[in-house]
């Protein structure tokens, strides 16, 4: 199929050749195009057709009810489903998202999720109340290591992967991911991610592995090798694999604008040359798995996308695995609900990730299903797609995880051996950018200081998707089999006769020889990382003061730069010795002290091997520049990394960072006595006067609500708000334009408030958003109010979706937070933004 074949229509992609020809269906082939009319590479399915498993197949399908047919195609978050559910619905799938765990502990030990992966495998094995015993198979999001497990090996994420450029290291962390995984009672990680990302302030960068698709797909084969075992071999899907889920089906990485979840627009030629990297060694690698994308694609929804996921992906590409969707995916497809989606499931979908929605979509797909809406012959194969992968995988004979071949053996998690891996990983994934007067390697032997707040902190060093969707809120004792950067080089300083010295703040008694500065990205994930530009920590400097203080005072500064993307440091890179981009190296951070310190000796330990996967930008603004387009023009160009061969001088950089205007933090509203840029603070009240709080102090005409000014964490960073009771009142944080909160509100983000209650009346207190006429949702929160510690500072947090469900549209809220009473209330706000489930000591439920 040539260019011209490919058309839009209604808004999507139609490649109009494929529709017909190459549909999941092998047996006629006369209209199938030729393979040089194509774009889209033919694959070849590594796996044979097997006679004996298909008439298995065959024979179970023949006994199912539709019930349970229908059950197999649907997969329950264990937050909202229990084993007594997988019992009555015959599920097929269960997942452990980002913030799910074993009784709600971020915590839970390795013992509470084996027990609870048993308890699941029995439900579906439990024939008491009739149904056929189909095992369960359990899904979870071992993105860098079975990071959502205490004590887990934690391997560098993708992007510093990327930098090795050595794909039989991928294949080896894939096979401890995979036995760390299944000692926990798992049989499937959602990994791996091949995104190509080409605008770097996407919230996600750091899950793909380069900028190139070139390095995507020399890693994409060797990630599904390592998780799942060699095709052909005994290894392939054994005790000590699990099944892989190359993702995001498709174009995930080339958003408009870097937005999360939004669309990608380019041309097919571009689509497959550069988005479609990773699947073609990955479904060569025979991936039992492939997880659809929350993009659109020329604006049709990959969830709902048929020509993609069913001609393409499963004709074209002869994909023999099953389509799973992500979180609620199906949900923003054109027509669709979280609960109602017979499209996803025609388009290709084989099994929805129905995450907290699955008991509504099981209902409708049912239904669907006996209306015809989902076709009898849809449903089948799905349904064998998924069967076909589960007797593959053995789990019809394995028995409860707890009995399988490593199931139990919790001292594998963060074995040795498994962490000398990950520490070969952080090495070779470290890329020097500046070597002033070759500062480094540095003797052992000197007092060297260590500074920064990323020196001791193992949850800084692992970043996003680590015992937590945020990766936020950790602790040192989460982190048994691990170490700290300043952990490493305090061990190997005092093994050679030097000594390292731990101060965050980098003030000392006695002055060091050298300093190293430990310091970077705060942990996130998904859309809570999209940035507007690429500056670093906009608005505050405490980084590069830090760096500049030390210089002044004659010491010499290694700057260690940890983060999930390329930034703008021109700053800090100038006013280092040298600078260490470090990405996020998860559990080991000793393999840095491997790298930046020499032997007692005097030798070299370890020399740098990174080379940068992504280009490193020369402005903020130089967030879409990659290597292979036009005008590429970086600071240091893809595949850029000294080593202690090379003269590492670099003269000073310029520090006009290009970005002109407000410094705005995502996903804050309010903060340090800030708005957010486009957003307006307002009071209003049930006469109709409406007041813009520009100046303080500010109040409404009749003093049923007034703003003033007080102190927090610095002088007036808050906000006080005293309602008179003289009639209802409303303070409000509006957009200049509707904001589209859509994907946030598809899972647990909520509007966190920081804020402390001084007086909260009997009467009632509402917080709520408003859409647009009489659109708005409004949640009674007075008693939640007056459960709070009285003044006292404490985070409080609504989750959107509770507002989608009371009502509001959050595709377009023209409020973003409404507090409403017509009582007497006092109490101050110094902060609003989004978070994440762990990121508010007090949560609103929603109701039922």
């Amino acid at each position: 199929m040539n260019g011209r074949n490919f058309k839009r229509i209604g808004g999507g992609v139609l490649l109009a050749a494929l529709v017909v020809a190459l549909g999941a269906c092998k047996g006629d082939r006369t209209s199938a195009p030729k393979a040089d009319e194509s774009p889209w590479p033919s694959v070849a399915w590594p796996l044979p057709e097997d006679p004996a498993l298909e008439q298995r197949i065959t024979d179970l399908m023949a006994t199912m009810t539709v019930e349970e047919k229908v059950g197999q195609i649907v997969q329950g978050d264990i937050s909202s489903i229990t084993p007594d559910d997988v019992r009555k619905y015959r599920l097929g799938s269960v997942l452990a998202g980002g913030n799910s765990d074993p009784g709600g502990h971020y915590d839970a030990k390795p013992a509470e999720w084996l027990a609870l992966a048993d308890a699941f495998y029995e439900a579906s094995m439990d024939t008491s109340q009739g149904g056929k015993a189909i095992p369960v198979i359990f899904g979870i999001d071992a993105v860098h290591g079975q990071s959502n497990i205490v004590g887990a090996t934690l391997f560098p994420h993708n992007i510093g992967l990327g930098a090795t450029r050595n794909p039989d290291l991928l294949r080896r962390i894939g096979q401890v991911t995979a036995v760390e995984t299944r000692t926990t009672g798992m049989e499937w990680a959602f990994a791996p991610t091949v995104a190509v990302p080409q605008d770097d302030r996407w919230g996600r960068s750091y899950e793909g592995y380069s900028e190139s698709p070139d390095v995507v797909a020399s890693f994409a084969g060797a990630m599904v090798e390592g998780l799942q075992g060699k095709v052909g071999t005994k290894e392939f899907l054994s005790g000590r694999h699990v099944i892989s889920s190359v993702k995001h089906f498709l174009g995930d990485g080339g958003t408009t604008n870097g937005k999360d979840q939004g669309n990608t627009q380019l041309s097919e030629a571009e689509l497959v040359r550069i988005h479609a990297a990773g699947y073609p060694p990955g479904i060569a690698a025979g991936a039992q798995s492939v997880m659809a994308s929350f993009n659109s694609v020329n604006g049709t929804r990959m969830h709902g996308n048929k020509v993609l996921l069913t001609d393409v992906l499963k004709g074209r590409m002869n994909f023999g695995g099953f389509v799973v969707g992500d979180w609620n995916g199906h949900g923003l497809v054109p027509g669709c609900t979280s609960t109602n989606c017979p499209a996803t499931i025609n388009a290709g979908l084989d099994m929805a990730m129905a995450s907290d929605s699955w008991k509504g979509f099981y209902d409708s797909a049912l239904a669907a299903v006996k209306a015809g809406t989902i076709p009898q012959a849809r449903l089948d194969d799905a349904v064998r797609r998924i069967l076909r992968v589960k007797f593959r995988l053995g789990l019809f004979e394995a028995g409860k995880p707890s009995q399988r071949e490593v199931g139990g053996k919790f001292e594998l998690l963060g074995a040795p051996e498994h962490r000398a891996i990950a520490r070969q990983a952080v090495r070779e994934s470290l890329v020097l950018l500046k070597n002033q007067g070759g500062v480094l390697p540095l003797q052992p032997k000197q007092r060297i200081l260590v500074a920064g707040d990323g020196a001791n902190d193992v949850g800084k060093q692992a970043g996003g998707w680590t015992l937590s969707w945020q990766g936020t809120g950790n602790k040192r004792a989460d982190f048994p089999n691990a170490d700290t950067v300043y952990e490493g080089i305090s061990r190997q300083a005092k093994a050679a006769g030097g000594e390292a010295v731990l101060a965050i703040d980098g003030k000392y008694t006695q002055k060091p020889d050298v300093a190293v500065v430990v310091f970077g990205e705060n942990p996130y994930a998904e859309f809570q990382g999209d940035i507007p530009h690429l500056l670093y920590k906009p608005g505050n400097d405490s980084d590069l003061e830090l760096i500049k203080r030390l210089k002044a005072e004659g010491i010499p500064v290694v700057a260690v730069f940890m983060s999930g993307r390329p930034l703008w440091m021109n700053r800090e890179i100038n006013a280092s010795d040298a600078f260490v981009a470090a990405w996020l190296p998860g559990s080991e951070g000793e393999g840095i002290a491997d790298v930046l310190l020499r032997k007692a000796d005097g030798s070299v330990q370890y020399d740098f091997k990174g080379k940068l996967s992504f280009s490193w930008p020369r402005l903020a603004t130089q967030y879409a520049n990659n290597v292979g387009q036009k005008d590429y023009n970086p600071l240091f160009p893809f595949g850029f990394g000294l080593t202690y061969a090379d003269k590492g001088d670099l003269a000073p950089l310029p520090e006009d960072s290009g970005v002109k205007g407000g410094q705005t933090e995502v996903g804050t509203f309010y903060a340090r006595g800030q708005l957010a840029d486009g957003i307006a603070m307002r009071v209003s009240n049930a006469g109709g006067q409406v007041v813009q709080v520009t100046t303080l102090p500010a109040a409404l005409q009749d003093g049923s609500l007034k703003v003033t000014a007080v102190d927090h964490k610095a002088q007036e960073d808050a906000r006080r708000l005293v309602w008179s009771g003289a009639q209802a009142a409303t303070f409000a944080l509006a957009p200049q334009t509707p904001m589209d909160l859509a994907r946030e509100a598809n899972g647990d983000i909520m509007v966190v408030m920081t804020l402390r209650p001084e007086k909260v009346p009997t009467e009632d207190v509402t917080i709520g958003v408003s859409c647009g006429g009489t659109c708005q949702a409004r949640l009674p929160v007075r008693d939640a109010l007056a459960a709070l510690p009285a003044n006292q500072w404490t985070t409080f947090g609504v989750p959107l979706k509770c507002f989608g469900k009371a009502g509001a549209d959050t595709r377009k809220l023209e409020s973003l937070l409404e507090l409403r009473t017509a009582g007497k209330l006092e109490l101050s706000i110094s902060r609003v933004q989004l978070g994440a489930l762990n990121e508010a000591e007090h949560v609103l439920p929603c109701a039922p």
